[in-house]
């Protein structure tokens, strides 16, 4: 009499070896994801303070320009009344004032824009690892799938289709943290 077997388990195992690869090729590709969340969730911490430190540059800078542009008018009115003998001495007193101040906003603004666009650079740096982990996240996690799928399956070629796509995940993760060149600007696109 043979024993009692469920008609979905295999009596023999299946194929034992696919399932190992499976099995170590899910384990392998789990790793990634995990470590790379971490620098991820670093990486985007840091991008939004970089984009708030832009702002801010941008908007000091703008100030700046601002307090210019009103102090170059109040140096034209007051040189208008300049004219007149009455209030010259405390006319040309404000007019020296104005025109230190001046002076001071037209060195500033160079040194302001340069710091703004040195936030945004950074920014464009950061966004290009976090895209490079996003991917890679993205395509570690189809090709967990694909695995899963060939396990069911008993497919090597579905599993052989997961270790490609896992292998590009994997890559994209180095390159995350390597700083590669390595940029996944048509993925990027087409989900951001």
């Amino acid at each position: 009499m043979s024993p009692l077997v469920d008609s979905d388990v295999p009596v023999e195992g299946g194929n034992r070896r696919l399932n190992r690869l499976v099995a170590i090729t899910v384990v392998l590709l789990a790793m990634f994801p995990g470590l790379g969340r971490i620098k991820d969730d670093n990486i985007v911490q840091a991008m939004q303070q970089t984009k708030a430190d832009a702002v801010d540059s941008w908007n000091e800078y703008q100030d700046t320009k601002i307090k210019l542009k009103i102090d170059e008018a109040s140096a034209a009115t007051l040189a208008l009344f300049a004219e007149t003998p009455r209030n010259r001495v405390a006319i040309a007193a404000q007019a020296s004032a104005i025109a230190g101040r001046m002076a001071k906003y037209r060195s500033e603004i160079p040194t302001l824009k340069v710091q703004a666009r040195r936030h945004e650079a950074r920014y464009e740096v950061l966004n290009v690892t976090d895209d490079q982990f996003d991917a890679a996240d993205a395509l570690i996690s189809i090709a967990v799938s694909a695995a899963a799928v060939a396990s069911l399956a008993e497919t090597i070629g579905m599993l052989v289709f997961a270790w490609v796509i896992g292998g590009v995940g994997v890559a994209m993760t180095f390159a995350a943290f390597c700083h590669w060149a390595l940029h996944p600007a048509f993925l990027a696109q087409l989900l951001g």
